[in-house]
């Protein structure tokens, strides 16, 4: 499993409370460009119209070899996920208040895929207190390994 970009922001904004895994319908300059390592979903999130899924704002960048026939950068892409896990993430999202974003792109097999989150954004004091403990956590670690000097 290749993982081509990954979502570092998406933990320290957000509590992720379930996981999935999704297919990417893309077009083969798209395809091409991700496998040079060409996208972003830094800005990206997962909206559900009509019982169908699709992640908008994902950048990857246009296909240096191609011509005219080259894609948007930007556009909404359909993700490929069963039909009762889309109706349950929209459930989810619609009373829980939850939001789907993407936590990384890979390949699996041969095929692109997006790892989907159900998350819950995080209040300014959630972040602060994350911060915290990762401070705590980094300085009692390097005190441990000084000690074993």
């Amino acid at each position: 499993m290749k993982t081509v970009a990954r979502n570092k922001k998406a933990t320290h904004l957000y509590f992720i409370e379930d996981t999935y895994e999704a297919g990417i319908a893309l077009r083969g300059t798209e395809i091409k460009s991700i496998r040079q390592s060409k996208v972003s979903i830094k800005d990206a999130y997962i909206r559900v119209k009509n019982h169908e899924a699709y992640i908008i704002n994902m950048h990857i960048a246009k296909f240096k070899e191609a011509n005219q026939f080259n894609h948007e950068e930007t556009r909404e892409r359909k993700l490929l996920m069963h039909k009762k896990e889309i109706v349950r993430l929209s459930t989810k999202v619609k009373q829980e208040g939850a939001t789907l974003i993407p936590l990384s792109v890979y390949f699996k097999q041969g095929l692109c895929k997006i790892e989907v989150a159900l998350a819950k954004g995080k209040k300014q004091y959630d972040k602060r207190r994350d911060l915290k403990d990762k401070d705590m956590k980094r300085r009692v670690e390097k005190a441990l390994k000084d000690r074993q000097r």
